[in-house]
């Protein structure tokens, strides 16, 4: 069992806090019962269960025997974030994936906020999306925050990072209609046809989708606001517009 902070295993595990650690290791850190359960049910390579002294394990994680490290309240402490830890984490390898289906994709634009991008994750799951581009500018996809808000969606389909003005071209390349949720020149998204292959292009949650992203979509589009709010927050109109392109 590891008992001191300063342990050096316990130090490299609190570096995969900091991005540039997750991606010079290409591992990053989950806590809680739930997600190490996605994790493992979803064929993630789970690199070593940490567990705290004073916690039990379900049966069929036995498996990972071999993986497994005791470590103490203190230790645990030191290693997680969140106020009241359930006594289990995971690093986990990041995986690489190629998209097998491009019916429907979801871009983010420099979406900054971890809960925002989170819940994106877990909006285009529900929605039955093929899988998330994070462009440029957004909030890295492994940091804790993003991966609580996703609820698990984050082992459930392909996720990339990358350039957006690449990807748009590539996208249109293989049959999809761009459509980018703005303000400006945009059209109310129920008058559109929905085409039958179609990707999504949300925006940062003050400046909005960057005008070189703008004119790159086939179509500028946008959800009426009936009240006196001055906008929708960027997951929930991306809610409404995924499940609007859903074929």
């Amino acid at each position: 069992m590891i008992t001191s902070i300063q342990n050096q295993k316990v130090k490299q595990w609190n570096k995969l806090k900091k991005k540039k650690y997750r991606e010079a290791a290409k591992h990053f850190i989950v806590e809680g019962f739930h997600l190490v359960e996605e994790a493992f049910q979803s064929e993630w390579e789970i690199v070593e269960l940490i567990v705290r002294e004073d916690t039990s394990f379900p049966v069929d994680w036995k498996g990972f025997t071999n993986k497994i490290t005791h470590v103490s309240n203190d230790v645990f402490s030191a290693i997680t974030e969140t106020e009241t830890p359930q006594g289990i984490a995971a690093i986990i390898e990041v995986k690489h994936f190629e998209f097998s289906s491009l019916e429907n994709i979801l871009l983010t634009d420099g979406v900054q906020d971890p809960g925002n991008l989170g819940t994106l994750i877990r909006t285009a799951d529900a929605a039955g999306f093929d899988g998330v581009i994070i462009g440029k500018g957004s909030v890295d996809v492994f940091n804790e925050k993003v991966i609580r808000a996703t609820q698990g969606s984050l082992f459930h389909l392909p996720i990339q990072q990358g350039t957006l003005e690449e990807w748009i071209p590539h996208l249109k390349k293989q049959g999809l209609t761009i459509w980018a949720s703005a303000l400006k020149d945009a059209s109310p998204y129920k008058k559109l046809t929905v085409p039958e292959k179609s990707a999504l292009i949300v925006g940062n949650e003050g400046a909005g989708i960057r005008e070189e992203l703008l004119k790159l979509a086939d179509k500028s589009v946008y959800i009426p606001i009936y009240g006196k709010a001055e906008s929708l927050n960027v997951a929930i109109a991306a809610g409404i517009l995924m499940y609007h392109m859903k074929k």
